[in-house]
């Protein structure tokens, strides 16, 4: 903390969600884009007693770490598989006015040259001052999938699963791929997951025909995520746990979650967040190009989708191709419909998702020395407001 405030200094005052829980007299301090002071109003040290209330903003409501999404699409009609700097752009914006800070974009099962060309953009783009959300690098989805559990994958773009394509991108992007989707049964995976681990990559499962057993051989290789769980992945039965139930009964294993009332029953949502209460429960938005635009037709990746009220499918009708789902929606209903606490669905969205990318040290949580990524939300848990690094957004 600096000796004296500065022009720059902002000081927020309104119910605070600290690690140690709600402070409702609170106050947060930002410098530099920094929070320097987490804590009660009435212990704010003396030198800032002064500011010019142009420098002070009694918001009225609850303030909260910003979201991280690490599985998205895309939004506001652009998909990160077309990644060009206007693009990355237009969804970072997008996701930003929705509460998130951070996110990875998300590719889909596509040959190797195309998805070459996304981890170039991206990169460029991360070179660079990122203007809205922060994107944290890639996760591929995909290729290395199941041909039975393709989903809203393309199977024709579905390969077998090998370091090499890996190993050349790691060589060209060092740390741009944080996390990567694969079916842990198919042959050459477990290899894969080895090679994930020990680059400090996630490895999950995803889009996967794997039995319980497979699901544990694989945890012992080092994967330790599922996406989306309950969707594309084998179901629970009790003779047969499947997938799922290696995600349930395992405590190795974070497990994404998408909060839209479609993909999955609330109840089955409740079930996942009482196991997952070692902070192991992440929320995404899995969100495609549709998000935030009207009914009508869409694409994800080369797949064409047609979204009707709100629901992306594919052209058969049946198969549920990503979501239109938001950050604080999903963060609403898991509050409000699901039945989590404010604490419990904000490690869900930000903290969680943080320690994943290990980049919990600068971010995820309302900390003095993190950044300040931070939202302010009034009692209705709508979004009232957007800082990014201490720059506000949404207003």
């Amino acid at each position: 903390m600096s000796q004296e405030p500065s022009n720059d200094t902002q000081l927020l005052l309104g119910r605070v969600l600290a690690p140690s829980g709600f402070i409702n007299q609170g106050a947060l301090l930002i410098e530099d884009g920094k929070l320097v002071f987490v804590g009660a109003e009435d212990e704010l040290p003396g030198v800032y007693a002064g500011l010019p209330a142009s420098q002070v903003t009694l918001t009225g409501g609850t303030l909260i770490p910003g979201f991280i999404d690490i599985h998205v699409h895309g939004g506001s009609g652009y998909d990160f598989m077309d990644a060009a700097p206007h693009v990355l752009d237009a969804i970072t914006s997008f996701h930003c006015s929705q509460g998130t800070t951070a996110m990875l974009a998300t590719t889909v099962t596509a040959p190797r040259d195309r998805l070459s060309e996304v981890l170039d953009h991206v990169h460029a783009y991360m070179q660079k001052e990122m203007p809205y959300a922060a994107l944290e690098g890639v996760h591929l989805e995909g290729p290395f999938i199941s041909p039975l559990w393709s989903g809203a994958q393309n199977p024709a773009h579905i390969a077998a699963p090998t370091t090499s394509w890996l190993e050349s991108w790691e060589q060209q992007y060092p740390g741009l791929i944080r996390q990567l989707t694969l079916a842990p049964e198919r042959e050459g995976a477990l290899e894969v997951i080895a090679w994930l681990k020990q680059h400090q990559i996630i490895a999950a499962l995803g889009h996967t025909n794997a039995a319980y057993e497979e699901v544990e051989r694989a945890v012992e290789a080092g994967l330790h995520h599922a996406v989306h769980t309950f969707n594309a992945m084998t179901p629970l039965h009790h003779r047969q746990p499947g997938a799922v139930g290696a995600v349930l009964g395992d405590s190795r294993i974070s497990a994404e979650i998408i909060a839209d009332g479609i993909h999955v029953h609330p109840a089955a949502i409740q079930i996942l967040a009482k196991i997952k209460q070692e902070n192991n429960l992440v929320l995404i938005t899995d969100a495609i190009s549709a998000a935030g635009l009207e009914d009508g037709p869409y694409t994800l990746g080369d797949l064409p989708v047609l979204v009707h009220d709100g629901v992306a499918r594919l052209e058969d009708g049946k198969t549920l191709a990503g979501s239109t789902l938001t950050m604080i929606r999903g963060f609403r209903y898991l509050v409000q419909t699901v039945g989590l606490s404010i604490e419990e669905a904000s490690h869900a969205a930000s903290g969680t998702p943080a320690r994943l990318l290990g980049i919990d040290h600068r971010t995820g949580s309302l900390e003095a020395g993190k950044q300040a990524d931070l939202l302010l939300l009034d009692e209705q848990l709508e979004l009232q407001g957007v800082w990014v690094k201490g720059i506000q957004k949404l207003k």
